[in-house]
């Protein structure tokens, strides 16, 4: 039988390697961002799609709800995404 401390170092390794994973994914998402902004740019099309931003927001809510995660929670954490990827857009546009 284990001990509650054995369990809770059990959970928390656990832990670490679903944020390793998270972040990998991350930068994995940015990288593919970075050359949807260097098409942009290069194209002189806008940096935020308002539209697609909506379908991203209401598809993540979507799928938060499958996977019985909070809603909200998703959302805020989709928009903090859109808005860093519009932000690195903009940069991208202003240095060509």
């Amino acid at each position: 039988m284990t001990t509650p401390e054995e369990q809770l170092q059990r959970c928390r390794r656990s832990i670490d390697n679903v944020d390793a994973i998270l972040l990998h994914t991350l930068a994995e998402r940015f990288k593919l961002t970075q050359a949807v902004g260097e098409l942009k740019a290069a194209y002189g099309m806008p940096p935020s799609d308002p539209s697609r931003e909506r379908e991203q927001i209401a598809r993540l809510r979507r799928l938060a709800e499958d996977a019985e995660l909070d809603p909200e929670f998703a959302e805020k954490f989709i928009t903090f995404v859109i808005a860093e990827v519009i932000h690195h857009h903009e940069r991208i546009a202003g240095a060509e």
